[in-house]
Formats: C-alpha cells, sequence, structure tokens
C-alpha cells in the first residue's frame, strides 16, 4: 500500500489509483500488560499508540511554533504544518516512523478523534456569535459582505474557468478548479475570528469590522450550505426520487432550524432568567447544553446535512457571555485550544503529500489563490471610499478576510471523494498555508504603521491651560476601588473655569463571547440605576460625584468587554476618541484588610505596562489602599484630603507636580511638596527645569495655606529610603513621578524593582515594606513615539497672576514668595540632617 493513503474515518484507505482497501481492526485487547509480562511492543496496542501519537504532535507543534514565532505566524500554520512534518511529506516517507507511529491501524481512533474536536470547536465558535450582529447586522457589514460574497464570486469563478481553458492542466483540476476558486471566495467566521484572537488584532477597529462583515457572510454561507446539502440527491443523482428527497431535506433542515430559533432558544433565555446572578452555573445545566449540541449533531447527519452544521446551530442558540456561555467557553477552552482541535488540524496535514505535486499545477492553483486574495482586498479598498474607510484599514480588513481556516479544511475534506491526492494536497498548502504565511505578516506591518501614523498632540497636565477642561479616563476593575477613585477625582479640584470631564471605563474580561464590544451608558434623568450589578454601582458612585460638582463635573460611563490580553487596546482607543489628558489604571496587587497582598493580577499588570509604553496622552497608576482606612470619600466632607508629592526630578515628576499643584486649589486638599536633593549636585545643568517649574508653582500658590513645599538635601538611596519611610501614614495620598534621571539616590532603591511600571520610588512606596496606609499615585508625562516632550518648553502655569519672563529663563513672582510655603533647608545645598514638617494628625479639619 503506497504512502500517501489518505484514511477516512470508516476505516477505509483510499488509494492514489482510486481504489479502496478495508482495514481490519485488531480484536485483541487495548491495553498491554507491560514489557516484563507480555514482553511486546505496547504500540501495537490502539491505546499506548493513540498517546504516542498525541505526544509526537503536540511535540511537533511546539517546535514548529517557536521556530515561526519571529515571523509572528498564527497557532494554525503551526497545527497545520506540524501534521505535514509527520506525514508523507517528510517524517512519513521513513518507514520505520511511519509503521511504528502512524500505521493504518491507528487511522481510524485518530480520525475518530479529530472529528470530535472539530464538533467540540464549532460548539464553542457558536457560543461565541452573537445573533444580535448576526441577524440585525450593521450597515456596513450589510454592504460589505453581499458585495464580498456576490463580486468576488463573480469576478474570481470566471478567472478559474479561463485559466483552464488557457493553461495546461490534467481534466481533474480544469473540473476542480472553479469549485476551488468559491472556496477561496468565503469569508466564514470560524477562520477569521480565532485569527484574530490569535494574533491579538480582534478589538482595534479593523478587527470589529472584519468581525461583523463574516458574522453576515457566514449567515449567507449557511444558508446556501444547506441548500447545498438539500440538493445532493440530484447532484449524485444516486436515489431513485431525487426531487421528492431534496424537498424532503429542505423541509427537516428548516424544520430544524425553526425549533433551535423559536423553542429551544426562548426556553434557554427563560432559564437564564432564573439563574441567581453572580453565581456559578450548576452542573447539571452544563450537562444539558452539552447534551443538546452532541443531539443536535447527531440530528443533522440523520437528515443529510453535516454534522457541523448542527454543532455551529446548537452553540448559536445559546446566550453569549455570562453566565451561561462564559461558563460553557471556559470548560471548552483547554480541550479545544490543546487537544482536542488541533488533532483536526494536524490531522489533514498528515494527509498532504508534497511529492505528488506537480509545478505546472501548482502554479495555476497559487494564480486562482493570489486573485481571491487581492480581489477581495480591492473590492474593500471600493467600498472604503464610500463607507468612511482609511486605505490602510481597507487593505487591512481585506486580507483579514482572506483568513484561513478551519472552515476551508472541512471543505476539503469533504470533497475526498473527488479530489486525489496531489489536489488535496495543493488545496491544504496552497489554500490554507500559502496564503496565511504571507498574509500575517502584511497585516502586522500594515497595523503597525497605521498606528505610527495616527497624529498626537500634547496632552499634558503640565501643558493645560487654566480655562481648558481637565479630561480624565479612569479604568475600573472592581467597585472595591471606586471610594478611592471618587477621592482623587474630587481632590482634582473642578471649578466653573476648568471644569473636569471623567470618562469612566468600567473593565470586564470577555468570556463565551466572540467579539469584543464598547458599551456607552446613556442617561438622561437623575434617578439612580436600580440594577444590583458591579457594573450599574460603579456607575451610581461615579453619578453621585457628578450630581454633587453640578455644573463643574460631567461623567461618561463606557464598559470594554474584551479578552484580559487586549484591554489596552480599548484603553487607548478611548484615550484618543475622547481627547484624555490623563489616563489613571488601577494596581495589579489588591490589599487586604489586615494590610497584606490579598490578590495579584498578573493580566492586569500586563495591561498596565502595555498602556504606559503606547498611551496617547499622560498616564498614572494608582495603588489603592483604601480598604486600609475604611474607603472613606471626602465628599460633603470637612476633613483634609492630605497629599504628599515627592520630586526628585524629570518630566514625570513635574507633570506629577501640576497635577497636585491642581489639587492644592481644593478647600479639603492639602499638598506638601518634598523636593529631594543630592548633596553637591544642586548646580547641574538638568536641575535648572526642575527649577523653573517648582519656582513656577510655587508663584502661584502665594498665600495658599494649603501650599506647603519643603526641600530636604540627602548623600545617597539609604538617606534617601530613610526620609520616605518617615512618611509613613502622615498622608493619604503620595504622588510620584515614574521615571527619574540616573542618580545615585535611586541606586539602592532601584535596585530590587518588582513592578517596573511604577518605576523606582514608585516600587518602593506600592511594596509591602513601606508600612504605610496612603494611596500611591505613579504619573507618568505623556511620550511621543517613546521619547519624552522637550523639557525646554516652559510649563503652562495654572494661575493668571504669574508670568513669565521672556528674556530669561527665570520666573519673576510677584509678592512675597515665602508667604505660603515652608522651606526646612534654605539653600540649595547643606546637611542631610533636616527633618521633615508632617501634618501628622490625619484628621485635621479645616
Amino acid at each position: 500500500m503506497e504512502n500517501s493513503s489518505r484514511y477516512s474515518s470508516s476505516g477505509v484507505v483510499r488509494q492514489p489509483g482510486g481504489n479502496f482497501s478495508i482495514i481490519c481492526q485488531s480484536l485483541s485487547k487495548g491495553d498491554p500488560e507491560g514489557m516484563w509480562i507480555d514482553y511486546q511492543n505496547s504500540l501495537q496496542y490502539t491505546t499506548p499508540l493513540f498517546m504516542a501519537q498525541l505526544c509526537i504532535v503536540s511535540l511537533a507543534y511546539l517546535v514548529i511554533k517557536y521556530a515561526l514565532k519571529p515571523l509572528r505566524q498564527a497557532s494554525i500554520i503551526s497545527q497545520v504544518l506540524s501534521g505535514v512534518l509527520l506525514g508523507p511529506s517528510i517524517l512519513g516517507q521513513n518507514d520505520f516512523f511511519r509503521e511504528t507511529f502512524f500505521p493504518q491501524r491507528g487511522a481510524m481512533l485518530f480520525e475518530t478523534v479529530a472529528g470530535f474536536g472539530l464538533l467540540i470547536f464549532l460548539f464553542g465558535v457558536g457560543v461565541e456569535m452573537e445573533t444580535g450582529r448576526m441577524f440585525r447586522p450593521s450597515r456596513t457589514a450589510v454592504i460589505a459582505g453581499i458585495f464580498m460574497v456576490v463580486f468576488s464570486s463573480l469576478l474570481t469563478v470566471p478567472m478559474a474557468v479561463l485559466l483552464t481553458r488557457v493553461l495546461t492542466m490534467n481534466e481533474s483540476l480544469k473540473n476542480l478548479l472553479p469549485i476551488f476558486a468559491v472556496s477561496q471566495c468565503t469569508s466564514a467566521f470560524p477562520s477569521v475570528c480565532p485569527f484574530l484572537k490569535d494574533r491579538k488584532i480582534i478589538n482595534t477597529d479593523p478587527g470589529r469590522i472584519a468581525i461583523s462583515i463574516s458574522l453576515f457572510s457566514d449567515l449567507i454561507g449557511m444558508s446556501l450550505a444547506i441548500v447545498n446539502y438539500s440538493l445532493q440527491p440530484i447532484l449524485k443523482d444516486s436515489i431513485g426520487q431525487p426531487v421528492i428527497n431534496t424537498i424532503g431535506g429542505l423541509i427537516s433542515a428548516l424544520s430544524f432550524v425553526s425549533i433551535l430559533a423559536f423553542i429551544i432558544r426562548p426556553l434557554i433565555l427563560k432559564l437564564l432568567v432564573r439563574l441567581p446572578q453572580e453565581k456559578p452555573v450548576s452542573e447539571s445545566y452544563i450537562m444539558a447544553f452539552f447534551i443538546l449540541f452532541l443531539t443536535c449533531s447527531l440530528v443533522t447527519e440523520v437528515i443529510g446535512q453535516h454534522f457541523a452544521f448542527g454543532a455551529l446551530a446548537a452553540g448559536i442558540v445559546i446566550p453569549p457571555g455570562p453566565p451561561l456561555g462564559s461558563t460553557i467557553v471556559r470548560r471548552l477552552e483547554y480541550p479545544i485550544a490543546t487537544f482536542s482541535f488541533p488533532t483536526f488540524l494536524t490531522n489533514s496535514g498528515l494527509k498532504t503529500n508534497i511529492f505528488f505535486i506537480q509545478s505546472h499545477h501548482l502554479l495555476v492553483v497559487c494564480i486562482i489563490v493570489l486573485y481571491a486574495a487581492v480581489i477581495k482586498v480591492v473590492i474593500m479598498l471600493v467600498l472604503g471610499k464610500f463607507l468612511a474607510i482609511s486605505r490602510t484599514e481597507s487593505v487591512v480588513i481585506g486580507l483579514m478576510l482572506n483568513a484561513k481556516g478551519p472552515t476551508e479544511l472541512i471543505l476539503f475534506n469533504l470533497w475526498s471523494d473527488i479530489l486525489n491526492d496531489e489536489e488535496f494536497s495543493l488545496a491544504v498548502t496552497v489554500g490554507v498555508i500559502g496564503i496565511m504565511l504571507i498574509q500575517t505578516p502584511l497585516i502586522v506591518l500594515l497595523m503597525k504603521s497605521a498606528g505610527r501614523r495616527t497624529p498626537f498632540r500634547r496632552r499634558t497636565i503640565q501643558n493645560l491651560k487654566r480655562d481648558m477642561e481637565l479630561r480624565i479616563l479612569v479604568a475600573i476593575k472592581d467597585q472595591e476601588s471606586v471610594p478611592s477613585i471618587v477621592n482623587l477625582l474630587e481632590a482634582s479640584n473642578a471649578s466653573e473655569e476648568s471644569p473636569v470631564a471623567v470618562i469612566a471605563l468600567i473593565l470586564v474580561e470577555l468570556v463565551g463571547q466572540a467579539a469584543p464590544i464598547l458599551i456607552a451608558h446613556q442617561y438622561s434623568n437623575n434617578n439612580l440605576n436600580v440594577d444590583t450589578s458591579s457594573s450599574a454601582q460603579i456607575i451610581n458612585a461615579l453619578r453621585q460625584y457628578e450630581y454633587n460638582n453640578e455644573m463643574n463635573v460631567s461623567v461618561q460611563p463606557y464598559t470594554a468587554v474584551s479578552q484580559s490580553e487586549i484591554m489596552q487596546d480599548d484603553i487607548c482607543r478611548l484615550a484618543v476618541d475622547q481627547n484624555a489628558t490623563i489616563v489613571i489604571l488601577p494596581f495589579h496587587k489588591h490589599w487586604a484588610i489586615d494590610g497584606s497582598i490579598g490578590s495579584v493580577n498578573r493580566a492586569e499588570q500586563h495591561m498596565n505596562s502595555k498602556v504606559i509604553e503606547k498611551a496617547p496622552c499622560s498616564v498614572a497608576v494608582l495603588v489603592d489602599k483604601g480598604i486600609l482606612t475604611g474607603s472613606s470619600t471626602i465628599l460633603n466632607s470637612n476633613v483634609v484630603y492630605n497629599v504628599a508629592m515627592i520630586y526628585i526630578g524629570g518630566p514625570d515628576d513635574a507633570e506629577a507636580l501640576c497635577y497636585g499643584a491642581r489639587m492644592a486649589r481644593h478647600t479639603n486638599v492639602s499638598l506638601t511638596v518634598l523636593r529631594f536633593l543630592l548633596f553637591g549636585c544642586d548646580n547641574a545643568r538638568e536641575r535648572r527645569f526642575d527649577n523653573d517649574i517648582i519656582e513656577a508653582i510655587r508663584g502661584a500658590n502665594v498665600g495658599n495655606h494649603h501650599f506647603i513645599y519643603q526641600e530636604q538635601v540627602v548623600k545617597d538611596g539609604e538617606g534617601l529610603a530613610s526620609a520616605l519611610r518617615n512618611m509613613e501614614n502622615a498622608f493619604d495620598l503620595l504622588m510620584v513621578g515614574r521615571t527619574h534621571q540616573d542618580s545615585p539616590l535611586l541606586d539602592d532603591i532601584g535596585a530590587w524593582i518588582e513592578c517596573p511600571e511604577l518605576g523606582a520610588v514608585g516600587d518602593f512606596l506600592a511594596s509591602p515594606d513601606f508600612h504605610s496606609t496612603a494611596s500611591v499615585l505613579v504619573v507618568q508625562q505623556q511620550r511621543f513615539g517613546g521619547k519624552l516632550i522637550n523639557r525646554a518648553t516652559k510649563p503652562v502655569v495654572n494661575a493668571q497672576d504669574f508670568m513669565y519672563d521672556n528674556n530669561s529663563s527665570t520666573h519673576s513672582v510677584p509678592g512675597n514668595n515665602n508667604s505660603s510655603s515652608h522651606l526646612s533647608v534654605p539653600g540649595s545645598c547643606g546637611s542631610d540632617n533636616s527633618r521633615w514638617e508632617f501634618p501628622r494628625d490625619r484628621s485635621d479639619r479645616v
């Protein structure tokens, strides 16, 4: 028997010449008794052979995945290529390897598991599909979906017919080429969505549009698939009464869909209403839905449809997202991602033999595949002019819609009766692997270039004019941090001449739903939401803050439902759209009431690092320790909110100082600026910019008794750490810049940094060793392309009576410069034995 034989799930092996052979399964036990008892090769038994196959397949996948990692290829390529590597194309050429690990007697079990893996995968995809976006698509999705399906087919199929008449090829390929061209015109959701999720670009603007188009295209595709399967008796002419059977097939398929849509789904929706909120779904419900999806797959096979349609339809009737959809997807996530579905992809590669491919046939298939891909991009470019989509995004969307995957592999396996070995190998290598190898790097490069061309203007508090609105985007993960966030917003001192606009982004992890969504919450009355959900309570607290600062504060709440690893894109995107001045992020560590670290969220830390890296404005990380002080709020109270600004030097400290200076004008806020000077180095050139901004802020706060300025000279990092420890429990909020210039002051503190996103000083203040109940706000000034803003730019000070002297780099300050600030160390240099003057009583009244 030839090496290139392909196996069917029935245990029948088809020879390259078209002959069939039946492989008889051994009736021996499935498990060996061990090498010390029966003295036989364990791989002669079914179970050990299957386990060995899974081990080899998984190992090959990991090797290829890491080998292709520099090329940024999708995981589906690695999975299919692992099958090509182990199949007759490469390692399968060795008789010992083929007969030992992939003999013909093991084909039936391997393909059965592969088919079941595909079944589970399609059920999970169906659960994630949003029926609202599928059956009530947007105008863009409808127009683009229809044009993609219709015009790509009208332009690609005639091209395939033309090639059959112009180029030399055998009769089999001539008959197949138009059908193969149709498969390249599809934009299937089960192929597009996993690719976008794998590349972490599903929540970008092009990704959202591509998902919407693929959902609508799938609606058309599934309708055509039902008709196609119902017409099989006529096409094959293998039944005595083809018309009657065709009508019966259509009626049974429509009846199946109707039962799911009008009986099963309403019952599921009623069930969800009865499920307790914020509690896990019962195991009995999960088991019932697994039985439902298996039953639907069986029914579709009985009525003449493919089992994939039943699994997908069963998933679609289940509402995506929590509580039911997310629970089901969580249960399926591990077997789908690491076991079942990769087996199906690898099995397609095992059937591929590149040695059967002839060069002139390869040229023909390459032409039609590239032509179909270019047609989709051109169609999207034309539509982009009418749908207000930029050229770059149109090209990216067109390439995304060319994503190939399980849908195409299902088609090629279904066509095994009409495909010979060469044609199947051409379909897999060119129609799936080849196009994905080319387009994936193109999408990555185009997405990067589009991001580099995004126009950024200066968005910092330091450059914010006094009469301009301060726009704060605050990311919220849970309601426990809301009191500290409200305190920070209240301390930001909203006024008539300088109001505060709060863009509240509630972050919800996306599970059980394919496409991320961004919800803008609207309300038109003053009644608080009676909903008891976590998001509703967060919105109510922010609305209460808005009501207490009427006419001076506006709050626009949003909810971003997205995967945890790509939430940073939603934050940065909303910051650009809403012209945010500063983004405030939650810290990934959360404190318990006894002062210890209660929980750590590494995904949140990754999100913060990415936002800090590419935010279009200034960024701050709030280390919330409000739970240690009872999470009290300063709204409508006379309690003084003591804020300390630690100034060492640099643009980040300058940004934090400008934010603190704004707070100092609040009647219930006391700001203490603590400046550290390195002994003997105060006359350095870089110090001039720091002196400018500090003198400007001090001059702007003449007469403000809530503004205190102190200096201390230290010799090294140990002195700095000792001075910082003296601040423990003296303040409610500690502010500091994220990065500083290289200085001996940071040598000891920065030696062991656990949280790089906080910088050296911020990490020290947020560490459990720093015994303080004060929250910490670590500020980073806006970067341009990862670089700091030119520090030669003079700061915009929030004071009307403060003026710059155009002839000098120093500032002229009217009035008495010492009337509103305290200086513990006069002069530029001095002893490091000076002590801070702290407001030790944190219950001071105004």
